[in-house]
């Protein structure tokens, strides 16, 4: 729930996967749920402009900009484990190809081009691959005398996972139980089976871990450089 450009990161997130035509949502709730159920409430019911005649209860509701998404807000246990969380939506995502993702980063991943990877592999589950942002920038020399100074690049060393998963809803027969995690163990029992693809993400993609994190994703949306805005 921490901000961006006085929305949510979760709310980022949102849209950028309704841009690509995803409206329904499964958010699993556990660690401060109640603040998310109460962001969406007071956003459909305040969204726009008001009449209110106190002595009868008359409410006009006019203007305003709600999201078209459905959203499934499901408790899933404070202390669930990740792959246990994504368990405990089974009785609403088997039986469909689904996707997952974390609430802690943006990325401007085209998720057509993630689906389209995804199915033409045949694996049971696909992950979003991406470079980690190097923390520091770095100094050019002139002989013992600074040049310049290089912005920090966008990507580091190696590749990470960055979230972005697609899943096949046999996932739920084999690899996922109620106490597992979807990194530790969920994804390296697929690895090791064969079954899980790397889309390779060459974009932005940018994690909020830090104050730090959370400063240089404001300075972009405020200056009108960020590359996960891909809605209008």
């Amino acid at each position: 729930m921490v901000e961006i450009g006085g929305r949510p990161i979760l709310w980022h997130i949102l849209k950028h996967y309704a841009c690509y035509g995803h409206r329904e949502f499964f958010i699993a709730l556990g660690y401060k749920g109640d603040e998310i159920k109460r962001y969406f409430l007071d956003r459909a019911r305040l969204s726009g402009d008001m009449t209110l005649r106190p002595a009868s209860g008359e409410l006009h509701r006019s203007g305003g900009i709600i999201e078209n998404w459905t959203l499934h807000l499901i408790d899933t246990g404070r202390d669930t484990l990740t792959g246990g969380r994504v368990k405990r939506l089974e009785a609403d995502l088997r039986g469909q190809t689904f996707m997952v993702t974390y609430g802690d980063g943006v990325a401007d991943v085209d998720l057509h081009a993630l689906l389209d990877f995804h199915k033409r592999n045949g694996c049971l589950a696909t992950v979003t691959a991406v470079r980690p942002p190097a923390r520091f920038g770095g100094l050019i020399f002139d002989g013992d005398r600074v040049a310049k100074f290089s912005e920090k690049p966008q990507s580091g060393e190696g590749w990470i996972n960055g979230g972005y998963l697609v899943f096949e809803p046999e996932l739920f027969d084999e690899f996922l139980t109620e106490d597992c995690s979807l990194e530790s163990d969920v994804l390296e029992k697929l690895a090791a089976a064969g079954q899980l693809a790397a889309y390779r993400h060459e974009g932005f993609w940018q994690c909020m871990d830090t104050l730090r994190d959370k400063r240089q994703l404001e300075s972009l949306w405020q200056g009108e450089r960020a590359p996960w805005k891909v809605w209008e």
